[in-house]
């Protein structure tokens, strides 16, 4: 969407958030619902956009709205479709995949993390699945870490798979530790440990990983072992 087509959606957005606003009385001000809204329409437009600035654009505005807590439907739909950027949503030209943005998926799946629903969950496992990236798949790991939903010991099998994936394709020591940290914080909501102590013992006796990382796995061996 062009700037003029999305100044008149805006203009468009603010004459109805107005009508509604004189007809019913509520705590929040017109100039609040006008912003909120305003904001929506410049995420959704720009995450859709097929231009890759209006994308970096609709991240800073979402960073900008989960830092000062405001949550939407339109927030949780536009990070659902930037995180599958070129994945889910392939867009080809002759064959040529045209927008396979690796640095948007990661910094999607990273503000992913301040919305810890079952929808994020869901959509950060799909791309630690589906992804072969290892900047993304790492920022989606460190998210389901944070978010730390792990019903039937779902995603620490699906974290557990994807460390064994890469271990034996590309080992990466960055990868590799925020699977540490991940299980680290998944470990409470884990009822069977098995294959997370399988996956922290491969990564410590993987001499590919640098040695804090397999320092970092030896630790955590102990910590399980004791708790």
């Amino acid at each position: 969407m062009n700037f003029k087509k999305l100044v008149l959606v805006v203009s468009v957005v603010f004459f109805a958030v107005t009508c509604i606003s004189a007809q019913q009385k509520t705590e929040v001000t017109v100039e609040e619902q006008y912003l909120s809204t305003i904001e929506d329409v410049i995420i959704k437009e720009m995450s859709l956009s097929d231009v890759r600035d209006n994308k970096l654009v609709a991240l800073q505005y979402i960073e900008d709205a989960l830092n000062a807590n405001r949550i939407s439907p339109e927030i949780q739909e536009a990070l659902n479709s930037l995180v599958g950027e070129g994945i889910m949503n392939p867009n080809r030209e002759n064959g040529r995949l045209m927008n396979n943005y690796p640095d948007i998926r990661a910094k999607a799946a990273d503000l992913m993390a301040k919305i810890p629903t079952e929808d994020s969950k869901e959509m950060l496992t799909k791309i630690v699945l589906g992804d072969t990236e290892p900047m993304v798949i790492t920022s989606a790991i460190r998210s389901l870490g944070i978010i730390g939903i792990n019903n039937n010991d779902d995603v620490v099998s699906t974290i557990a798979w994807t460390e064994k994936r890469f271990s034996a394709l590309n080992p990466t020591s960055s990868l590799a530790f925020e699977v540490l940290n991940a299980y680290e914080k998944l470990l409470p909501y884990t009822k069977d440990r098995n294959a997370m102590i399988q996956s922290i013992s491969r990564i410590a006796a993987n001499y590919q990983y640098v040695t804090p990382v397999r320092n970092r796995a030896l630790e955590l061996l102990r910590d399980i072992s004791v708790k």
